[in-house]
């Protein structure tokens, strides 16, 4: 839906109106708030969320709060409301490389370094630019969300009924998602539960950090060992809760923090992995990806599987240690 009646710069001499949108099968099930905030691009999300509690939006011609989830049908009263005349940062279309799709999923592997989305001092992310590249996709969302410095299994919706099966999928605990880290220090066991809760804070920097605290929400990974050098290991994590930065920092705080993480990880070894020596070639990323993903799909029933291989610079840099001391049985 195109809001451009409803949206004036403050110059414009138009008396704006008021639009009635009525609420299509793939955009029911959201909030309004949610919705709002998506259609009316360039408004301050504070200015939404006060024309909600104004009672300015209404749906079938009643007041809703911002919880009101819509239903196909539904005629949503949107008020005139104006933004700055400077236009948001316009993405560059990209595609990325595609692990699956079909008519109402899209999976790629997403390089180290890219965000997922735009904000916090971050321009734009794959959903943008995936966006911009695709102009005539009528929907297209992110499912779930890995850290800029993670590389691996990204999947996006195309369709809503997907995007809200998914999350039904993943609030349920009945997907599968596997991690590839190589981590440092003298792993021992074959196989590791790790359950610490984690309570997430913001520096006085505006930067979002986790933390293990009392009373922080119950998180569990799963750590199986692959391979294993003097004082470096690989291991598969297999997250049962899916907690901000969970593997992160269930691992710093057991004493094997990943190889090149920048937030939590050991500074002066990532120091010294930047440069290669004798013993081992270098590392210039945070050693976490993505590998595989296993869910139910959300038309057809079917269980899917999808896998990412571990990046080339990864794989490098784990042939040049050498031969493993040893190679877990799994």
């Amino acid at each position: 839906m195109k809001m451009q009646s409803d949206v004036v710069p403050p110059s414009s001499g138009n008396q704006p109106q008021a639009q009635f949108v009525t609420i299509t099968e793939e955009e029911a099930g959201q909030r309004i708030d949610n919705y709002l905030l998506r259609v009316c691009k360039g408004v301050p999300k504070s200015h939404v969320y006060r024309i909600l509690r104004s009672g300015e939006v209404r749906v079938n011609k009643g007041r809703i709060d911002q919880l009101y989830r819509l239903e196909s049908g539904d005629v949503v009263r949107i008020p005139p409301v104006r933004i700055a005349e400077k236009a948001a940062p316009t993405a560059p279309g990209a595609e990325f490389a595609i692990l699956y799709e079909d008519a109402h999923l899209l999976v790629i592997d997403k390089p180290c370094g890219t965000a997922v989305h735009g904000g916090s001092g971050v321009s734009y992310g794959v959903i943008e630019q995936l966006r911009a590249s695709r102009p005539d996709a009528k929907f297209l969302e992110l499912v779930h969300r890995l850290d800029r410095e993670t590389s691996g299994v990204l999947m996006l919706a195309k369709k809503r009924s997907a995007l809200t099966n998914l999350h039904e999928q993943m609030r349920d605990g009945l997907t599968d998602k596997r991690y590839l880290t190589a981590v440092g220090g003298d792993w021992k066991n074959a196989r590791q539960h790790i359950k610490l809760p984690l309570h997430k804070f913001t520096t006085a920097d505006g930067e979002r950090r986790v933390c293990v605290q009392a009373g922080g929400m119950e998180s569990h990974t799963v750590f199986t060992l692959l391979r294993k050098w003097p004082n470096i290991a690989l291991l598969e994590a297999e997250l049962k809760t899916g907690r901000t930065h969970q593997i992160r920092v269930h691992l710093a705080s057991s004493g094997f923090p990943i190889l090149g993480d920048d937030k939590y990880g050991d500074f002066a070894l990532n120091r010294q992995l930047l440069k290669a020596d004798a013993t081992r070639g270098a590392l210039k990323r945070m050693f976490l990806h993505a590998h595989q993903i296993t869910f139910t799909h959300p038309e057809s029933g079917k269980q899917v599987t999808i896998n990412a291989p571990l990046p080339a610079e990864c794989e490098r840099f784990l042939v040049s240690l050498g031969k493993p001391l040893s190679i877990a049985q799994r």
